[in-house]
């Protein structure tokens, strides 16, 4: 399945997954809104085996299939975990 990456420019790290080049429609206005502006970052096919950094490929493939985006958030602060500094 193709797919084309964006990346927020209000949260680092936060990612856009979506099926179509440029097409948000189905991408809730509040969620767009404090996601801001995409930035384009890459087309990328995927495959339920393909290897990806912070997402699982067949429930990012699963929800562009059922919701039309995939959103894929930061890694935790670690200050913020117990224990954390």
């Amino acid at each position: 399945m193709e797919c084309f990456v964006y990346k927020s420019r209000k949260k680092s790290e936060l990612y856009l997954f979506v099926p179509k080049e440029g097409n948000f429609e189905k991408v809730p206005a509040p969620l767009l809104q404090g996601f801001g502006t995409p930035e384009f970052v890459m087309r990328l096919e995927l495959t339920p085996e393909r290897k990806l950094a912070r997402s699982d490929a067949a429930e990012v493939i699963q929800n562009l299939q059922t919701q039309g985006f995939h959103l894929q958030m930061p890694p935790p602060d670690p200050a913020l975990q117990p224990g954390g500094k």
